[in-house]
């Protein structure tokens, strides 16, 4: 059998090649193998969260795995066929649930499956995603794209106990490139959630940065609101959304600045979509026919590194020009006849 060889070590060297090449190895039916895992990493090799959404990905794609297992530095993944499925999983602890969402979406909806997942896990943790920026931000440009998904949250999950639960309904997809360009709207939407903290404290907090965007120019719809979890915490999520933008920032509470880890000023001067956003939709363009055109700030070594094991694995074509607002990445995507 021939692997495709991918270095695990290449640019940031961190998960993300993980989650990226497995998702893609799924969808275009190509066996990896991913050397040099976490290789820049003070602790190399494969951790708990990243074998968590490994081990969902097998079950969902039949697929063989070799070493698999913690501090495994390869591994070998031979993918079978997608099936539709209704899976009920327990990440334990407060492992991330919107960095497993970002891998399941994209290979259920492309492979033009259907996937029901009941998931157990973190909602709100550090280096992750925010379960409300899946739900209101990559939610919306997925479906610009054809991917939809329903997610559902039952409960949130902070770190350490977790305990979050969430509801996911996949559709089968007929995906699309996307185009943006600058931000025309005033527009924002704010959504604070916080468990065990003081009310007091978490409104004050948010009220200086709903200020912070009112003296900016915004126009600012607000919620706050006490969900119980386990643990004490919360999070925070920023977003506009017009025609042209798709701009969202997310944070956790800092319990020991007691503040919001964040940088409004970033969501303030940006004009079109946030760096997160367009990482996470290397993947899907890359497969979509025609040209997904990404306007970002900064090529951060994220993307730099997601766009290189992409178009490795799938041979699109893409390319990175600079503008006076920063930098376009194109991404030619190569409408892959053979996925099903």
């Amino acid at each position: 059998m021939d692997f495709l060889k991918i270095n695990g070590g290449h640019g940031e060297g961190g998960g993300q090649i993980i989650r990226s090449a497995i998702a893609l190895s799924c969808i275009t039916k190509q066996p990896i193998h991913l050397e040099n895992i976490r290789k820049n990493r003070k602790i190399s090799g494969l951790r708990p969260q990243h074998l968590i959404a490994i081990n969902i990905l097998q079950k969902i794609a039949n697929a063989k795995v070799v070493g698999a297992e913690v501090g495994s530095t390869e591994i070998k993944f031979t993918p079978g066929n997608i099936e539709n499925l209704d899976l009920v999983e327990d990440v334990g602890t407060a492992g991330s649930i919107p960095l497993i969402l970002q891998v399941l979406i994209p290979v259920i909806a492309i492979s033009k499956k259907q996937l029901n997942l009941k998931i157990k896990g973190g909602t709100d943790v550090l280096w992750s995603p925010t379960i409300d920026y899946t739900q209101y931000v990559l939610k919306e440009a997925y479906s610009r794209m054809g991917i939809n998904f329903s997610l559902e949250l039952m409960k949130r999950g902070y770190y350490p106990k977790g305990g979050g639960e969430i509801k996911l309904q996949v559709d089968p997809s007929n995906i699309k490139s996307i185009l943006f360009s600058k931000r025309k709207t005033k527009e924002v939407k704010l959504i604070c959630s916080f468990s065990k903290l003081v009310n007091e404290e978490i409104h004050k907090k948010v009220n200086k940065i709903i200020m912070k965007l009112t003296d900016a120019g915004f126009i600012v719809d607000a919620e706050i609101k006490s969900e119980e979890a386990l643990d004490s915490g919360a999070s925070l999520l920023i977003y506009s959304i017009d025609d042209d933008s798709i701009i969202g920032i997310d944070a956790l509470y800092d319990k020991k600045t007691s503040e919001f880890d964040l940088d409004i000023n970033d969501f303030i001067k940006n004009y079109t979509i946030d760096d997160n956003l367009a990482d996470m939709l290397i993947v899907p363009a890359s497969l979509a026919s025609g040209k997904t055109i990404l306007p970002v700030k900064e090529i951060t070594k994220h993307l730099e590194t997601n766009l290189f094991v992409t178009s490795k694995i799938t041979g699109c074509k893409y390319g990175i020009g600079k503008t006076s607002n920063g930098f376009e990445v194109i991404i030619e995507g190569i409408s892959n006849p053979s996925i099903k």
